[in-house]
Parts: C-alpha cells; sequence; structure tokens
C-alpha cells in the first residue's frame, strides 16, 4: 500500500499569517538594506567602495536568512514584482496580490523607520540621492529580469537553493549595475523615504518602479515558454509553502 504524502495533511497558512510574514519579512529586509547603508557610510570614511561592500554583504546575507525564514509561511515574495509574476502565472489569486503587495509596501516603510531610527537618523525623510538615467532604468530591468529568472528557474528544479541563488543574484547585482539593483517596487518606494546612503530621490522612484516590473513581466514570459510546465508549478515561488496537495497533485 503506498504511503500517504505528510504534506498532503498540513494546510496552507491563512491569509492573514502569511500578509503578516510578509510585512514583517520585508521590514526587516529593508532595516537591514537601511541599517547597513549608514554603519558602512558612517565607518568607511569617504570611500564608497567600502561602503557599498558592507551594504552589499548584509542585504544578501539577511536575504537568505529572511527566505528561509519566511518561505514556509508566506512563500518569502518580499516584492511586489515577485509577487504579481506568482499571480500572473497562477500561483496566486490577484484578490490576494494586492494584500500581498500592501503589506510589503507597509513593511517597507516600517523597516526603512526602524533603520533609520536605529542609527539617530531623521524618520522618513526624502532622499536627495539622484538616481536618474536611461542607464539606471536598463540596470533596474536587468536586476529584476535576472531575479525573476532565477527565482522561476531555480524553484522548478532546485526549491533548496533558492534563497540562495536570489541572494546571490542580488549580491553580484549590486556590483554590475549601475543602479545598485534595487529590483524591489517595495523597497524603491521606502528607500525615497530615507535621506541616507540608501536612499533614491522621490522623483527618480517611479521609473525604477516601471522598469523592475517590466524585467519582471519579460522573465516571467519567456520562462514561462522556455519551462512550458511554469504554470503548473508558480505556487512554488519563491520556495515551497506549507499547502495541501489536491487530487490531480498541484498545490491547492
Amino acid at each position: 500500500m503506498r504511503e500517504a504524502n505528510p504534506r498532503a495533511a498540513v494546510a496552507r497558512p491563512d491569509l492573514p499569517r502569511r500578509l503578516v510574514a510578509e510585512l514583517v519579512g520585508t521590514a526587516l529586509l529593508l532595516a537591514a538594506v537601511v541599517g547597513s547603508g549608514i554603519m558602512g557610510d558612517r565607518l568607511a570614511g569617504g570611500n564608497v567602495a567600502v561602503a557599498l561592500l558592507a551594504n552589499t554583504i548584509a542585504t544578501g546575507a539577511a536575504l537568505v536568512a529572511l527566505i528561509l525564514t519566511f518561505g514556509p509561511v508566506s512563500g518569502a515574495h518580499l516584492n511586489p514584482a515577485v509577487t504579481l509574476a506568482d499571480a500572473w502565472e497562477g500561483g496566486l489569486p490577484w484578490r490576494e496580490a494586492g494584500a500581498y503587495a500592501l503589506a510589503q509596501v507597509t513593511g517597507a516603510f516600517l523597516g526603512v523607520g526602524l533603520g533609520d531610527f536605529m542609527f539617530g537618523e531623521p524618520l522618513f525623510q526624502a532622499s536627495r540621492t539622484a538616481r536618474e538615467g536611461l542607464p539606471l532604468l536598463v540596470s533596474e530591468f536587468v536586476a529584476t529580469f535576472g531575479l525573476l529568472a532565477v527565482i522561476w528557474a531555480c524553484a522548478r528544479r532546485r526549491a533548496d537553493v533558492v534563497p540562495f541563488a536570489v541572494a546571490a543574484w542580488i549580491v553580484a547585482a549590486y556590483w554590475f549595475t549601475a543602479s545598485t539593483s534595487f529590483a524591489n517596487p517595495a523597497v524603491t518606494l521606502a528607500r525615497a523615504a530615507t535621506d541616507t546612503f540608501a536612499g533614491i530621490r522621490p522623483a527618480d522612484a517611479p521609473g525604477f518602479v516601471a522598469a523592475q516590473l517590466l524585467g519582471a513581466a519579460a522573465a516571467t514570459a519567456l520562462f514561462s515558454w522556455l519551462i512550458p510546465a511554469l504554470p503548473a508549478r508558480a505556487a512554488d515561488v519563491v520556495v515551497p509553502q506549507d499547502a495541501a496537495v489536491t487530487t490531480e497533485g498541484r498545490r491547492a
């Protein structure tokens, strides 16, 4: 007799729990980004390369830890571009996608405030750091395209490596893109509210968000063609959640 699948009896966490996971996870991610940016900037003595390196290492490490922590609850999207791509492929109902995005943006602003507060910086001060021009917009397209490509490909073949693959891509993109790889609309909007090393001028944020969404859409469309079974596995983005299994073998 075939042994029952132990995951089949585990229900997917309800929406409130998933939203709290997305909010808290995104808040901690932004606290890491902003806090490490401030710390690196203060300790680097004006050496921008050293400050960026400190910011990069902290962000990559935080991504691994947060995806491993919150992935089993909400999927650890922590990014509206990822959430919208997941909904596009049928892994998340559109009515839940909006709630996810709201939780992520709210969490991002809370994380920025927390990062500023920990270092005695003014809370929610508009950034004066200009990040404009076509090269930076192309950079954000490339960074987000690559992020979604990594997620879609790895989640299908080796879901256990997704946290490390995502962090590795972001760490690399910090250095090979002119924009230092925001690759996340919630991160972009919230970083416009901190006048520190990690900030972006509010006037430049909409262009970044548009480029990110285009990059996410392009990567999702490409991998829907490269991997025809993509929609059937969309529920596993970013990492598999504890979910009930339907009679067809797909996650509920």
